[in-house]
């Protein structure tokens, strides 16, 4: 790709404002900063900013805002394929902001902007609570919070975004503020899936839940008996309660070095589940005598697992949608379009049971994913131009026939997989002061002590991966209205 208009950006005056590291095109180390872990995105920002502490979000906000300069904040780039150009953008990555806190007493976790869902299960789990986590150990936990997050757990507790209980962002105009269901709660509401630019997340916290007895994993069949598996489960989840969380899915497994050489190639229909309840109601399941049957008692940690999702970056070309019902002509159009003599260069076509606690209007949900190692197999995947491929609107489905037999929707704006950014509307080249932190929600206050006299008792918690950076002793500021932000399809995904 020729690249002959790259926008100029100081690099060095954003370099001398961060304690984090400032990558430009001509800085060694460029490609490897930008890089998504979506290898199919080719993200070719102004700079790339890795702030290490909140007081370097702002300074790269206010340095964005003084030099008319978009911000693009992003965590792992799993679903980088939501962003748009990033032309006259700071690729603000978040990745260096590692840090979770559990307190087993109130049942909360605390996490930094960068923090993985593997930082956050193993912890929890020892406790014997669990997350809403997603099926990936690597995916980031705001992004794919933020972004309408469905867990194994999710019929009975719904969507993650609905456990988050406080937000801290900085806003557009240089302010890190602290919102919840108490404080600005138009803004928190916006910012728990809402797809809005409102602000650079820097932590959040959220709900853990106990599990007393958790059974989860997989069951396999070969996929020339799609078409029966499918039926099979979609009558048994007419039945189940909303303890059970369950998918099933065609799989292609790809022929590499990392796959059990007995599954290399295979080519599978597989139903999957995390079941809170009894292990008994597999029954129906099993009475069609899978070829691999894998479920089993497990901790909470081992839901991140259940998947299988790759342990490294992949390229990846993805669509999903949203289905009022599955009637056997649904069923007959997938398993004609990803099954037996398809030829569908599609890795994996799963249906998810939704309902129960997720408040939303749907009773599946339908997803594709395909690998595109070359330019064959992406044309192959998707026709489109690649630059029309990874749009976060108006996508064209991987399967049309489906979705006309199963009266497919779109999802709606709440769950689109993005994460806030920001644009200005005011202050423009004034630098705005750090506004004092906000205390650690995780500490009960004393009755009659305002948040500066407040000295917390100690408690029971657990530091994983590194906690917050030090900081100059800060209260609480004003908890304002955030302004819209810049960039309105600038937003960080898991």
């Amino acid at each position: 790709m020729l690249i002959t208009d790259l926008p100029s950006i100081d690099v060095e005056a954003l370099r001398s404002r961060l304690f984090g590291d400032v990558f430009g095109p001509d800085d060694e180390g460029w490609d490897e900063a930008r890089r998504a872990w979506n290898l199919a995105i080719d993200q070719r920002p102004a700079a790339v900013a890795l702030p290490l502490t909140d007081s370097d979000v702002v300074a790269v906000v206010n340095f964005a805002r003084e030099a008319g300069l978009r911000v693009a904040p992003q965590g792992t780039g799993h679903g980088a394929g939501a962003l748009a150009s990033l032309e006259n953008t700071i690729l603000l990555s978040t990745k260096r902001m590692r840090g979770v806190r559990i307190d087993p007493q109130t049942r909360r976790a605390r996490v930094r902007a960068g923090a993985l869902w593997a930082d956050v299960t193993a912890p929890a789990s020892a406790y014997g609570l669990a997350p809403l986590a997603g099926s990936s150990h690597d995916v980031g936990v705001v992004g794919y919070t933020l972004g309408g997050g469905l867990s194994w757990l999710a019929r009975k507790y719904g969507f993650a975004a609905d456990s988050v209980t406080a937000i801290e962002l900085v806003t557009a105009d240089g302010r890190h503020i602290r919102t919840d269901a108490h404080n600005d709660p138009q803004l928190f509401r916006a910012l728990c899936g809402g797809g809005g630019n409102f602000g650079v997340v820097t932590a959040m916290e959220f709900k853990l839940y106990p599990v007393e007895a958790l059974t989860a994993g997989a069951m396999a069949w070969p996929w020339e008996r799609a078409a029966e598996i499918f039926t099979a489960w979609r009558e048994w989840t007419a039945t189940v309660p909303d303890d059970i969380t369950s998918l099933c899915r065609i799989l292609q497994v790809p022929d590499m070095p990392d796959v059990p050489p007995p599954l290399r190639g295979a080519k599978l229909v597989v139903v999957e589940a995390a079941i809170l309840g009894d292990p008994d109601l597999l029954a129906p399941l099993r009475a069609l005598e899978p070829q691999l049957d894998l479920f089993a008692a497990m901790a909470p940690a081992g839901l991140i697992e259940v998947h299988n999702d790759p342990k490294a970056p992949v390229p990846a070309l993805t669509d999903h949608r949203l289905l009022a019902d599955l009637p056997d002509s649904a069923i007959t159009a997938l398993v004609g379009a990803a099954g037996p003599g398809s030829r569908s260069p599609l890795i994996s076509v799963e249906l998810r049971h939704l309902g129960g606690a997720l408040p939303i209007d749907a009773a599946f949900s339908l997803f594709a994913v395909g690998s595109p190692i070359d330019a064959q197999s992406a044309m192959a995947i998707d026709p489109r131009p690649p630059d029309d491929r990874h749009r976060a609107v108006r996508r064209r489905p991987l399967a049309p026939e489906l979705h006309r037999q199963a009266g497919a929707r779109r999802p709606p704006l709440r769950r689109l997989h993005r994460q806030p950014a920001a644009r200005d509307q005011g202050s423009r080249g004034r630098r705005q002061p750090l506004r004092r932190q906000p205390r650690d929600p995780l500490a009960p206050r004393r009755r009659g002590q305002t948040p500066q006299q407040f000295k917390p008792r100690r408690r029971a918690k657990t530091n994983v991966e590194g906690s917050d950076p030090p900081l100059k002793r800060q209260g609480v500021g004003r908890v304002a209205r955030a302004m819209p932000l810049w960039g309105t399809r600038h937003a960080t995904v898991s």
